[in-house]
């Protein structure tokens, strides 16, 4: 090895990388003279190299090859402390990457630092966020997965690739979230194929916590809890063994290890099938796999709509509840919705049970804007519409004083309303607008965008006692869980009396006991031994558990 004299400049030295690196023109002259190898798809460096590096590699191949040096270009931005300055030791707000990957792990440093800022904008680096990735994503993603494990050893499932329930067979909540999978998948591919890493991590983060865990795996519980292998448990096991390992794949370039983890815990088991059918579960690391291709025919726009309204209601009415400190174990008696059009109503019909289930309603009534009583409010936001309207904002302003019912309805109906002003019209559009509903006596009311939901806030006696009951379920799992019962075990239960809720019990039994897998189900005056639990806030009792089996 010997120092080179004739340089021109480190960065012309540098930017002549692409043939350098094969040797060119000495050996392999036909890589780049055929363009095998040259152009490349992409580079990535920062964006202080944009007149040394980026520019010299362009100069090079232009003057020798009459070439782009590349076909695309990602920009990093730069790294900046939780408040936006530059890290300096001098400052010491730098932060020590040899610190910090140790003890948050390197998936979770990628995925923070991927999904936080898109990799061209500036990174505020901040380590509570990291913390905030490893607990929201990947504590998610591990639960979920952990989920399926104790049941599937529970029922000892096995995935088999050539005896999988057809998609038609389904339920609709298989068929749904299979759906949501194949677009995830459809998505991401076309954000990764156009450079665009952002995006892409924050759907997959976006469908593991919203769709896969908090609703498809929710709702789905008591399925996996079924004594027996049914068809349709069977189905709901293949359906999230095809969610996980996607979503391992999707994640693989992000988390590597963590994804590597989780797809050698999901097909280890079935190697030794796949190997001779050469089938994709053949292979021993994620990173030798080929990401499954989106489906279009899995792919419901229709259903998942549906099922969209089935959350998005949901959360209207779980943050009803939230606001009036209404726990979720209580039931209330009615939702009642105002809907604009018959699709609408045909869309919310169809998941009714499920919006019911959800948020422990006992109806839902679906009614028309006159039948529902409800009054909104418009807000004019000045924030957009300054700019939009410029000189005629006072024109828009005694418009939408006068007209502000037409305004409302247009908005929900159509996304839009047109104002009339001199010289030609302003669009309003939904985010140009505050739709404010007005509460009416016993009921609370929430708006997003065209949605409207009111509900029955009054709680009856019985209602009450069938929150009471709820609670007892609540409190008697939690002990199961901390004696170490496995989910099988039947149990027995002594609960000391009170008269707080002896009725409510008395009332619910039926439902206790289906619900905590007691046979035998007691209240008694006194009781000693057992654990002391809080059932209302300021009502304690005593429960006993024994297991019977």
């Amino acid at each position: 090895m010997f120092r080179e004299s004739d340089l021109i400049d480190v960065w012309f030295d540098s930017g002549a990388m692409p043939y350098a690196q094969l040797h060119y023109p000495f050996e392999n002259k036909e890589l780049i003279d055929q363009r095998k190898a040259f152009p490349p798809h992409y580079i990535a460096e920062g964006v202080d190299q944009t007149r040394g590096w980026f520019y010299t590699l362009h100069a090079i191949a232009t003057m020798c090859f009459d070439s782009v040096a590349y076909k695309n270009v990602i920009s990093n931005g730069l790294v900046l402390d939780k408040n936006g300055n530059k890290m300096s030791k001098r400052l010491g707000n730098a932060v020590d990457p040899f610190t910090t990957i140790p003890k948050y792990g390197p998936d979770a440093t990628r995925w923070y630092m991927i999904t936080n800022a898109q990799p061209w904008d500036n990174l505020k680096f901040d380590t509570d966020g990291i913390a905030e990735v490893q607990r929201k994503f990947f504590g998610t993603l591990y639960n979920t997965y952990g989920f399926f494990a104790i049941y599937a050893n529970i029922d000892g499932f096995k995935f088999d690739e050539n005896n999988r329930t057809p998609l038609e067979l389904r339920s609709e909540l298989d068929r749904w979230i299979i759906s949501k999978l194949h677009s995830l998948i459809k998505l991401v591919t076309a954000e990764l194929d156009d450079y665009n890493p952002t995006p892409a991590a924050r759907a997959i983060e976006a469908f593991v916590d919203e769709h896969l865990s908090n609703w498809y795996v929710r709702l789905s519980r008591k399925r996996f809890w079924q004594g027996e292998m049914s068809a349709d448990k069977k189905a709901a096991y293949e359906t999230l063994f095809e969610c996980l390992q996607v979503i391992a794949q999707l994640s693989s370039p992000y988390a590597p290890f963590f994804s590597d983890w989780l797809f050698r815990n999901l097909t280890s088991c079935l190697q030794g099938e796949a190997l001779p059918e050469n089938s994709p579960l053949k292979h021993q690391s994620i990173h030798l796999s080929f990401l499954v291709e989106a489906n279009p025919a899995a792919i419901d726009i229709e259903l998942e709509e549906r099922m969209g309204f089935a959350q998005e209601i949901s959360s209207m009415i779980l943050s009803i509840r939230k606001k009036e400190n209404i726990r979720v174990r209580q039931p209330l008696q009615t939702i009642r919705i105002p809907v604009l059009s018959q699709k609408d109503k045909d869309r919310i019909a169809s998941v009714k049970d499920i919006i019911l289930a959800e948020t422990n309603v006992k109806q839902l009534e679906l009614v028309s804007e006159e039948e529902a009583h409800i009054v909104k409010n418009l807000k004019l936001n000045f924030k957009t519409l300054g700019t939009k309207c410029g000189k005629n904002m006072k024109a828009v302003q005694a418009f939408a004083a006068a007209n502000g019912e037409a305004i409302i309805k247009g908005i929900e109906r159509d996304g839009r309303f047109v104002v009339p002003v001199e010289g030609g019209e302003i669009e309003l559009i939904h985010e140009d607008v505050d739709i404010i509903p007005v509460d009416i006596p016993g009921w609370k009311v929430a708006n997003d965008g065209a949605l409207t939901v009111a509900l029955d806030v009054n709680i009856s006696e019985e209602l009450r006692q069938e929150g009471i009951a709820r609670e007892f379920v609540n409190r008697i799992q939690n002990l199961r869980k901390e004696a170490g019962f496995d989910v099988t075990d039947r149990i027995s239960v002594k609960i000391e009396s009170k008269e707080a809720f002896r009725q409510a019990v008395i009332a619910n039994s039926e439902y206790i006991r289906g619900q905590i897998l007691a046979d035998d189900l007691q209240m008694v005056d006194s009781l000693t031994g057992g654990t002391t639990v809080e059932i209302e806030e300021g009502l304690t009792t005593q429960i006993a558990l024994a297991k019977l089996n």
